[in-house]
């Protein structure tokens, strides 16, 4: 298994320490929020892209790529029925393609739950046609630049639109293109009616990224979910991209999390 951390995790650490003390740990590549770089990511210039990389690549450590896309900023909205924002936000999704390819990376995690709540008057069904024309405004750049824009189911006490697997799959096959695929976050499928490994192997074909999480917000291990049967889905289904660690409470401190969280994982497999 490939064995990943969220930047985030480490508030306040700068990048090149960050990138060492997961090496030290043993982890092997590391995911991005934007919003730890600049307000949004046009501002992070080539020169400082190349940076970040050359910094991971010291370490031995891979930019698998980013997350938490439009944490932070404004004006972007994932399910407006306003044309102009639609554009916008594709347009955003594609410079953040752009990025994640120079930083080295090739999936881009759509969750961003505050902006995609359905806004008022606006079904799901709509939700579900706005957001395909607000994504067909990326997949170009994304074939273009190697990156898969993975959609994020999210538990419903986060969000109101796209709550489970199946929904994310239905938007998936309604776009129908090779770079739009599936994230799965264990946090978010605790939601769901239907068990874990149950969904991770009905959707297999669809999955490109993996969070490793527990319902409490904390990491794996961390609280009472099992991550062997989880695990074993994994493997019995041949996933072969990254397990991607993803904490919403950071405490002890980064290096305990990171540490166990990890090591609770190989544990487990």
């Amino acid at each position: 298994m490939n064995y990943a951390i969220c930047n985030e995790t480490f508030e306040g650490w700068e990048h090149a320490r960050i990138c060492g003390q997961i090496a030290e740990l043993g982890y092997t590549g590391l995911e991005i929020a934007p919003f730890t770089l600049a307000s949004r990511i046009t501002d992070v210039s080539a020169a400082r892209r190349a940076e970040l990389r050359r910094d991971a690549q010291a370490a031995g450590v891979s930019i698998l790529g980013l997350h938490w896309l439009l944490k932070d900023t404004e004006g972007f909205y994932l399910t407006s029925p306003e044309v102009e924002v639609q554009r916008r936000t594709g347009e955003y999704f594609a410079a953040l393609a752009i990025a994640a390819a120079d930083l080295g990376g090739t999936i881009l995690v759509l969750g961003s739950p505050l902006q995609r709540n359905l806004l008022k008057g606006v079904t799901t069904s709509q939700a579900n046609d706005y957001a395909a024309l607000t994504l067909s405004h990326c997949l170009s750049t994304l074939e273009k630049m190697g990156v898969s824009l993975c959609l994020e189911p999210l538990g419903r006490v986060e969000t109101d639109y796209m709550n489970t697997a199946a929904e994310a799959v239905a938007l998936i096959d309604q776009l129908d293109h090779p770079n739009l695929r599936l994230h799965l976050d264990v946090k978010a499928m605790a939601d769901e009616a239907i068990a874990t490994p149950d969904i991770i192997r009905a959707n297999a074909i669809h999955t490109a990224h993996f969070h490793a999480n527990d319902p409490n917000r904390r990491g794996p291990g961390f609280g009472d979910t099992d991550f062997k049967p989880i695990i074993q889905a994994l493997r019995d289904t041949n996933y072969r991209g990254w397990i991607s660690v993803e904490v919403f409470d950071y405490s002890p401190d980064p290096e305990t999390i990171a540490r166990e969280s990890l090591r609770y994982l190989r544990e487990c497999e």
